[in-house]
């Protein structure tokens, strides 16, 4: 990688660089192999966007997400003219940062890194609740079909399979308290799932997800409060479970 811009990175201990510099590095990495071995260099601007984001705290699995989902997009478009630069990322990898945040329940009240950021991206709405049921449904299905969780689970999978199936018929005319309590049995169902889910691990495997989700939330251990750390160390870890299982969150926000 380049020369690290004038200025960009005094302050800082020395171990705080290297720690940035590293992170930019794997950007850099990231992004050559997603650019088909293109070697495109995170310097100047492109290196302090970059930093930016390991200082706001930003998972390098969390900005690597981002940059896919703007691959995924670009690839879309047809045959690629040329190679994508940092850049061109910025806007999905603040928008995936955004959503790791809200899943995990790391956020502005608790004074965490990435809300300076937080106006740089204009909020997208989520989707509809009748296209959400629809994706649950779909990655539901997926799970079953694939057997993830072992056949001890086909009757749980099914039957909020079904009850989806049904709430999905009638969600685009609910309204009110109708709503309000079709979102609130999404929660039940979607904590029922999880449940089922952490039953089905082994200890090494449990082992395993919760070391990941503490490295992942490194960055915020100091700035929450014990019990907010623990909260937000389960949603990590409930999330993680559900990527590595194909799951979707039935939950709709």
């Amino acid at each position: 990688m380049g020369a690290e811009p004038d200025g960009a990175l005094k302050g800082p201990p020395h171990a705080a660089r290297e720690a940035v510099t590293d992170y930019c590095r794997a950007i850099e990495r990231y992004l050559c192999q997603k650019n088909d071995g293109h070697l495109i260099r995170v310097i100047g601007p492109s290196f302090d966007l970059v930093s930016g984001w390991s200082s706001s705290g930003i998972p390098l699995k969390v900005a690597f997400e981002g940059i896919d989902r703007f691959f995924e997009r670009y690839y879309r478009r047809g045959p690629r003219r040329r190679p994508v630069r940092i850049d061109h990322c910025a806007a999905d990898v603040l928008d995936v940062f955004d959503e790791w945040r809200r899943a995990v329940g790391v956020g502005a009240t608790t004074s965490q890194p990435g809300d300076e950021m937080d106006g740089a991206v204009e909020p997208r709405r989520g989707p509809s609740l009748t296209a959400h049921l629809e994706r649950v449904l779909m990655k539901l299905s997926s799970a079953r079909a694939m057997a993830v969780l072992g056949a001890e689970s086909d009757s749980l999978l099914d039957r909020i399979s079904g009850e989806l199936d049904v709430a999905r018929a009638a969600s685009g005319g609910l309204r009110g308290e109708a709503r309000s309590a079709l979102i609130e049995r999404l929660v039940a169902a979607d904590e029922e799932l999880m449940q089922m889910v952490r039953r089905s691990m082994d200890d090494a495997s449990r082992r395993a997800i919760e070391s990941e989700a503490s490295v992942e939330l490194e960055t915020f251990r100091e700035r929450m409060a014990v019990d907010q750390f623990a909260r937000a160390h389960r949603a990590l870890a409930d999330r993680l479970l559900r990527e590595r299982l194909g799951l979707p969150v039935v939950a709709y926000s």
